[in-house]
């Protein structure tokens, strides 16, 4: 019977008097690979809790290098990684952190130019997707590999001072997916933290959120986001709430299609 050794008994000391996940949600986190597509504002402390929380296997996707004006908010990386490229700096930092897991680096955009063999034998590996991605064309064909391999997917957006939560699970037949919710218009204008600008905590807020909605998917317990968009405003610490429904005419999840 798989068991916790002596070190991690002692590191997870205070998840296993969790009712919701013990031991065997704990292994069950030691068991699990998830990927992490984008190493920013969002994907630092998304990398940064789930290394901590002892998630066995992390990937990390990013083309970008470290900048000085990414220190500001992606709290993952420091003065001297600058100009490193943001996979591999992420890397060093989370082995840092917890020695025990493993995490494996790709410096690359996901693109369907860039998905080659081994990235979509990457997607059909994990248990769980996390975007963190700013940019429309890239949630899309994230949203749609996931739907392909049926993997649940945890969304998280932030801009100025407005944040969006949202998660969605392929191997629900009634579950709604990101192209639900945003047909994807290759027309419209883009906006990202680089154009439009965010505060540092909007996005270690969202993050940490994802993050919370990933351990609670792994160990079992209901996640919370699951086809509800949840929608933050930074200025007046309020929530608002939407549920997403399927949409039967869907081009990337529907059958009718």
């Amino acid at each position: 019977m798989e068991k916790l050794t002596d070190q991690e008994y002692m590191r997870y000391s205070s998840h296993l008097l969790l009712e919701g996940v013990g031991e065997q949600g704990q292994l069950a986190l030691r068991n699990a690979k998830v990927l992490i597509v984008g190493v920013g504002g969002l994907g630092a402390p998304v990398a940064l809790y789930l290394a901590s929380a002892g998630i066995g296997h992390l990937y990390l996707v990013d083309d970008d290098h470290v900048e000085l004006s990414n220190l500001q908010r992606q709290i993952i990386f420091t003065q001297q990684q600058l100009k490193q490229a943001k996979v591999s700096a992420a890397k060093a930092s989370l082995s840092q952190l917890n020695p025990h897991i493993e995490v494996t680096a790709f410096a690359q955009r996901l693109t369907l130019e860039s998905a080659n063999n081994e990235m979509l034998e990457m997607f059909e590996q994990v248990d769980l997707v996390i975007d963190c991605t700013d940019n429309m064309p890239t949630r899309q064909m994230i949203n749609k590999y996931c739907v392909m391999q049926k993997i649940p997917l945890i969304v998280g957006a932030g801009i100025r001072m407005e944040g969006q939560l949202i998660s969605f699970n392929a191997k629900k037949s009634d579950s709604a997916c990101y192209h639900c919710l945003y047909p994807f218009d290759d027309t419209a204008e883009a906006n990202n933290c680089s154009t439009s600008g965010v505060l540092g905590p909007l996005v270690g807020i969202v993050g940490s959120l994802q993050a919370l909605e990933a351990i609670k998917h792994l160990t079992g317990m209901p996640v919370s986001s699951l086809n509800r968009l949840m929608r933050f405003d930074g200025k007046t610490l309020q929530w608002q709430h939407f549920s997403v429904v399927k949409d039967p005419q869907c081009a990337v999840c529907s059958a009718n299609v």
